[in-house]
């Protein structure tokens, strides 16, 4: 769909946390998937290269759906626990569908 908004978050974890980073990121793409009409995808990937560097795939409607996802109760618990795993947001970049 042209317009959709893709977000691409990188996140660096202490491998002692890995797991329980993975499984917050889990929780949250299947929060979203399921709960978000907004949400079309949240995909959760990992480097070939780099075990502990997790890469959050999303694609939403709009900017506005993205917004609000923000808001939502497994968003607030995602970056709540991403915090206390002390996860490491590398960066978050943003993306317009143009085609096809």
């Amino acid at each position: 769909m042209a317009g959709e908004l893709t977000v691409i978050a990188e996140f660096s974890i202490n491998p002692e946390n890995r797991s329980l980073f993975l499984e917050n990121c889990a929780y949250d793409s299947e929060r979203s998937n399921a709960d978000e009409p907004g949400c079309h995808a949240f995909d959760v990937i990992t480097s070939n290269e780099d075990p502990n560097t997790i890469v959050l795939v999303e694609r939403y409607t709009d900017q506005a759906a993205f917004d609000t996802h923000l808001k939502t109760p497994h968003f607030e618990k995602f970056a709540a626990t991403t915090k206390a795993l002390g996860a490491v947001e590398k960066s978050v970049r943003f993306f317009t569908r143009t085609a096809p």
